[in-house]
């Protein structure tokens, strides 16, 4: 997949919206440039936050691993088989 763009007098570039999609990123969202064997890569920076937080708590219950893994462990009978 080969797109193209060109180089504002400030520097800027679009990024593809074909491009933009398979990265993930979005308008705000940080990239990072870098060379790899002679070539531009540019990939989304990671930012350290879990992508997941945002559904903690969703379905009631359990907000923490150790929650979860009791929960879990509490649907299962003596054999493992789920409850």
């Amino acid at each position: 997949m080969r797109r193209t763009s060109t180089i504002s007098s400030k520097g800027q570039i679009t990024v593809p919206i074909e491009i933009r999609k398979r990265l993930g990123v979005k308008e705000g969202d940080r990239v990072e440039f870098d060379f790899v064997d002679g070539a531009a890569v540019v990939r989304p920076v990671q930012t350290g936050e879990n992508p997941f937080a945002q559904f903690a708590g969703c379905l009631g219950g359990a907000t923490t691993i150790e929650e979860i893994v009791r929960e879990e462990r509490e649907t299962r009978d003596p054999e493992g088989e789920y409850l």
